[in-house]
């Protein structure tokens, strides 16, 4: 899978609005700088002295305030910098996550506005948030917005227009740009692009990303970003024990792979046999596709089942953003890979399957096929002894009725990792939302004839099935993202596309820059 190149380059300058050169200028501004009476912002009323206040006419007409989500478009005729100017609301400040996340979406609006316009160079200035920490943060937000608006999926089609689109300005107010800034951005434009790649990975076709292509672009962006990579085939697998993960896979022709990548500190050891080894373990359900196997889906039901690897996808391009990260603790990302298939050889409802733990699993529903693999791949994560554990995955239909298509559900033994999980979401804009462990569910998933089955029955789906992963996590600080909605859209929003979003890219870089720098 070729990896997508950077969309623009991506510049932080000290620049004066007005004066600024660029084919489009997006201004941002708060509910309330433009009024119907006056003009408030200085630097918008600068701009609308030079444009001879038809900036103040328009908004009027229009009845633009800066409210959230809100633009207004007007040709400058030449009378500043730029040819062409965005005016896009941001509403009244909110919280720290929420002001971020208005950022990239309105950076989105401009780029695309950019491109729909011919534009070769687009200019962003904002209301800069009080200290250079958060200044920072609003820089990588906007340069993470710009790059996810820029996203399109058109690998497949015969007739495409190359953008023009080659430069963004993010431009500081009465402020030099320093080294810290400019690192800032940089790192908005690595967490970007990786989400791109992601829903690269995501959108293609799953006769295309087989389980072994999918090891592969793990191997290429391992060796690209520095990471140890290690790719197992079915004989590795079976010596490891992995039969849950195996019985899935037995359906297909094509080859299950399991995936570790590892991030490795300069001078790490190993930690003693036995003893915690301080690192954070990421997994991510891949399955390349699924039909159900013999619980086999209907028609329509297979027609998005290429997505259910979005957990893996993340976890993979998360990886090279934690090499960029250099954290001092090591970090792993996992994946088995496998396609869920009906056949002669496929498992079967009432199968009875002893996981890598010892855990037997009466199988009656193949179609609860993900819970397996993973259960599997977290008894050999958690193996190592690590400090934590993440896993992303399309795990539940029953997610997307209790929460609805946009938000993830969280699901977690520790309190501390859940606080840390939830502060990564609302500082990166990836909405989601803590539900409960209750062991009062646990008889759902109890079998008469084995420890377990693979489903708990029609209700509290997402629940019974977080509950089924417990199992195979031991006393390890655990969480679990389900991101059965919010990793594909049916529709284009915000800075999202239709298709693949890169769900849990932007979290899993943030949690693991929170861990790193020593906020939890």
């Amino acid at each position: 899978m070729k990896e997508p190149r950077l969309a623009f380059e991506t510049h932080v300058v000290s620049g004066n609005p007005r004066e600024h050169a660029c084919d489009l200028l997006a201004l941002l501004v708060r509910e309330g700088a433009v009024g119907v009476a006056k003009i408030s912002d200085a630097q918008l009323a600068a701009v609308d002295g030079a444009l001879g206040g038809l900036l103040h006419r328009v908004a009027r007409d229009e009845e633009f305030t800066g409210k959230e989500n809100t633009a207004i478009v007007l040709h400058t005729h030449g009378k500043i910098g730029a040819h062409k100017l965005l005016v896009a609301g941001l509403g009244k400040k909110k919280d720290e996550g929420r002001d971020l996340d208005l950022l990239r979406a309105q950076a989105a609006r401009a780029v695309r506005a950019g491109r729909s316009a011919g534009a070769k160079s687009v200019a962003v200035s904002w209301p800069h948030a009080d200290g250079d920490a958060l200044l920072m943060h609003e820089l990588q937000a906007l340069a993470e917005g710009a790059q996810l608006g820029a996203y399109k999926f058109d690998r497949y089609l015969r007739e495409k227009k190359p953008p023009k689109l080659r430069r963004l300005d993010l431009l500081l107010l009465e402020k030099k740009p320093a080294a810290a800034h400019r690192d800032a951005a940089a790192l908005g434009v690595r967490i970007g692009e990786a989400t791109c790649a992601a829903r690269d990975l995501v959108n293609e076709p799953a006769g295309q990303l087989t389980p072994g292509a999918l090891a592969e672009t793990a191997r290429t962006a391992a060796r690209d970003a520095g990471l140890h990579v290690e790719v197992l085939g079915r004989a590795q697998i079976e010596k490891l024990d992995m039969r849950l993960f195996l019985a899935v896979a037995q359906g297909s022709t094509e080859e299950p792979r399991l995936v570790k990548m590892s991030w490795l500190p300069p001078g790490h050891r190993p930690a003693a046999k036995g003893a915690k080894s301080g690192a954070v373990a990421l997994v991510g359900k891949a399955i390349t596709f699924d039909s159900g196997g013999l619980s086999l889906k209907t028609a329509a039901g297979m027609e998005e089942m290429k997505t259910d690897m979005a957990g893996a996808a993340a976890v993979l391009q998360a990886m090279r953003i934690v090499a960029s990260l250099k954290p001092p603790f090591p970090v792993h990302g996992y994946f088995g890979a496998c396609e869920n298939m009906p056949s002669g050889t496929a498992y079967r409802p009432g199968d009875i399957v002893v996981g890598k733990n010892g855990v037997s699993v009466e199988v009656l529903n193949t179609d609860a096929e993900g819970r397996l693999v993973l259960a599997d791949v977290l008894t050999w994560a958690c193996e190592e002894k690590p400090a934590l554990v993440v896993d992303l995955a399309t795990l539940t239909g029953a997610c997307v009725v209790a929460l609805g298509p946009l938000i993830g559900g969280l699901f977690c033994n520790d309190e501390p990792l859940a606080t840390a999980v939830l502060a990564a979401a609302r500082r990166s804009g990836e909405e989601i939302w803590r539900l409960p462990l209750p062991a009062v569910n646990e008889e759902f998933i109890r079998s008469p004839i084995a420890d377990l089955k693979n489903t708990g029955g029609r209700w509290g789906g997402a629940i019974n099935a977080a509950l089924f992963l417990q199992h195979f996590v031991g006393k390890t600080p655990w969480a679990h993202l389900d991101i059965a909605g919010p990793s594909a859209a049916d529709r284009e929003r915000s800075y999202n596309p239709r298709g693949a979003t890169g769900a849990g890219v932007r979290l899993l870089a943030e949690l693991i820059r929170q861990r790193a720098s020593g906020r939890e």
